[in-house]
This record gives C-alpha cells, structure tokens and sequence, in this order.
C-alpha cells in the first residue's frame, strides 16, 4: 500500500513538474542560427578544406550542440583546430584572465587561446587550415572583446590567404536601438576597435560586413546568414536558451542593463559585481540609495524604474563591503535606453555626492570610446547635453550602418 502511494505521488510530482519520461528535444526555435545553416547545407562549400573554428561555451545550435561536437560528428567535415577568446573555450576564466593553450580532452583538439600571449591566430596555428568559422554569441555592446576577437581573426585570415565565415546569432538586444557615442579612434582597445556606438544594434555578422568593407580588413568573408531573425526581435522572441557568455553576464537580461553599468567602475561606482545579480545595481559605499532612487525615478526615463537598494559583493575584491545605490528594474527593455540611462546615473551621483565619483581620466575614456562624458561630468553639464554631443557622430554611423543590415 505504501508503495504504490509512494507511487503515485511521485508520478503526480513528475507531472505538476512537467518533467519528461525521457531526455527530449529542446522546442524549436523560432530562429534557424548560422551554425545550424552551415551544419544543413553551407559546409558541403568547404570542398575538402579542413576548418578552425573561434568558439566557446556559446558556440551551440538551437539544441544546445556545440558547434565543435556537430561538426566532429560529421565524418566528412574535416575540423584541425579551436580558438578560444577572453574566458576561455569553455567559459570558465573570470574577466581579464590570462587564458593558455592546450589540448582539449573531450575533442583531442588543439585549443589556441586568442586571449593570452596571442590575440590574432599565427601561421602555426592556422597551419592546415583553409577555413576559419567563428561561433561566438555577443552581447550587442561594444566594449566586450568577442567582436574584437572577431576582427583580429578576420585580420590574420586576410594575412594568411584564408577565408573565414562568420556563423551569425541574434543581437539579444535586437537591431533597432543605437545609441551612445561612437567610439574616437584616439581610444581605440580591445575593448572597441572601430568607431561603431556604444549600443549597435547589429549582429557579428553585420558587424563583420562593416569591418571588412568600411574599415578595410579585405578579408575573403562570408557571413552565414541566420533564418527567421527580424531586427524587431529582442532575445525572448527568438524562442533560444541563453547560455552564459562570460562570468558576469549570466542571463539574457543582464545583457539589458550591461550597456548601462558595466562601464561605471571607472568612475567610481560598482555595477554589482560579486552579487547574485551582476550589473543590475548601481551604487558605492556610503551613497544614499533613497536619495539617488528619488532622483533617478523623477527623471521618468524608459522602461526602468530605480529601487533604493544596499547590498555586499559575495566575491571579488570588494567582498563584504557595504554598498548603497539602486537597482535597476527594467520593465520594458524596448523602450529602455542603457546609455542614457548611465548617463544619468553618472551625472545624478555628481551632483548629489560628488564625493563619491573616484574618476580615473585614461580608464573612463577607454571604456566609453570618448572623453566627451568625462568633460561633461567635469564641467556640469547635464545627462542630454552630454549625449547631444555625441548625435552628429551617432547620425553618421546610422547613415553607414545601413548599407550593411543584413536582416529586415
């Protein structure tokens, strides 16, 4: 009698659960990505030519495959090496880590590190390889140095006589917003290259058009070109898992707030690093998060609402320390706008505990492509009047950024 008690309420658990009798198909996406158009038919254009691929822990189809697996499982694609970027092939180095070479266990594969004593491929490590694929899933804001991996591949495919393709993914941030200031080249990094803006609504393979034809790469590219995508889709829409492409960036809407406060350290404020919810607060020590949510809140900006918030980093170097400020609850990520909504962030602190802004000059202008807001922060100027400074810039890369969409 127990048992068959103990039965059924285990049978009714597994079905309040939805959970499956056995290991099934994730539902299908609503968008066919690059890698699975190269997996279908595109590959049958190598023509015997043995591939590398640029990928990491994002690098996976619509069922959660990745690309380096698909294609091992496919006896006629010849595959020679890996090219891992910043965090490693498998995502587990934290940000800014030095990331060494080695030799894959799963695949016997060599894994080449594109963020270690090297961040372009050589000719050793391209040796036999006629075809580069990059598979890698951005986040749509510039300074995150997988599209600058990118380029620097694309760079030596031009060097060494190769080809690449680039197997394009969503922007999870859609293909309609643009803003922010475009980057000036005297800051050009690794973490912004070109003068693109800061939020570009383009995907990895739009942005490899661009580099290649607008900034003169010349690289023999092909963009693989996604199915179903529409530049109104934000992730969501896509009907696609999110996996975590770097450390900080766990979810799809992290992806949402990073434009808005990942680039605030150089100013002196914490975007929530060493919490459970990585760039989503926005405050210091000893801020007032009534007073700052206050402000914020009657700025009435889109999309967000600001919660006075205190909190303390679980891990990293700020661990322990007592922070006030806000947390950014995003309740319409369409009509949110993160750089003008860090901005405001910036110039609101300024003004209610200048205090509390530690700006390092060379870091703050790397990081935001201009030194334009930290003049305006400097000379009291206003959240709009600094980001009109930016539109003249802004308009040009919209007139440029046209002629390479891809996607309607």
């Amino acid at each position: 009698m127990y048992r068959r008690i103990a039965a059924a309420l285990a049978l009714f658990a597994c079905a309040c659960l939805g959970a499956p009798a056995a290991g099934g198909p994730l539902p299908r996406a609503n968008v066919t990505l690059g890698d699975e158009v190269f997996l279908q038919s595109a590959w049958h254009d190598l023509h015997g030519r043995c591939v590398g691929v640029i990928t990491n822990q994002t690098g996976v189809t619509s069922q959660m495959v990745s690309i380096v697996d698909a294609i091992k499982a496919n006896p006629r694609i010849c595959i020679k090496a890996i090219y891992s970027p910043e965090h490693g092939f498998r995502g587990d180095h934290t940000a800014g880590a030095f990331v060494s070479s080695y030799v894959d266990k799963r695949t016997g594969l060599p894994v080449y590190s594109l963020y270690g004593a090297q961040k372009r491929p050589t000719a050793a490590m391209l040796r036999g390889v006629g075809v580069l694929l990059f598979d890698i899933q951005d986040v749509g804001d510039r300074p995150y140095t997988f599209v600058s991996t990118m380029a620097y591949a694309m760079q030596a495919a031009k060097r060494y006589h190769k080809s690449i393709w680039i197997l394009d993914r969503p922007n999870p941030l859609g293909g309609e917003n643009v803003e922010g200031p475009v980057l000036d080249p005297r800051y050009k990094s690794f973490i912004g290259l070109y003068p693109i803006a800061m939020v570009h609504g383009m995907t990895v393979g739009e942005l490899a058009e661009m580099f290649n034809n607008a900034f003169g790469i010349h690289a023999r590219l092909r963009v693989i070109r996604m199915r179903g995508w529409k530049r109104s889709m934000l992730w969501p829409d896509t009907g696609l898992h999110w996996v975590q492409s770097s450390p900080n960036i766990p979810e799809w809407s992290t992806t949402v707030v990073y434009p808005c406060t990942g680039l605030l350290d150089n100013a002196g404020l914490s975007g929530g690093i060493g919490t459970t919810k990585p760039f989503k607060y926005a405050g210091a020590p000893g801020l007032d998060a009534y007073r700052l949510a206050a402000v914020l809140d009657q700025q009435e900006l889109p999309g967000v609402f600001f919660r006075p918030a205190y909190w303390s980093p679980l891990f990293g170097a700020a661990t322990g320390t007592p922070f006030g400020g806000v947390q950014l609850v995003v309740y319409d990520p369409r009509t949110f706008r993160p750089v003008r909504t860090a901005v405001e962030i910036l110039t609101a602190v300024r003004d209610i505990s200048p205090q509390t802004l530690h700006v390092d000059a060379r870091g703050l202008d790397i990081d935001w492509g201009t030194d334009t807001l930290r003049l305006g922060l400097e000379s009291g100027k206003s959240a709009g009047a600094i980001e009109r400074e930016w539109q003249p810039a802004l308009e040009r890369f919209k007139t440029l950024r046209a002629k390479y969409l891809l996607y309607r």
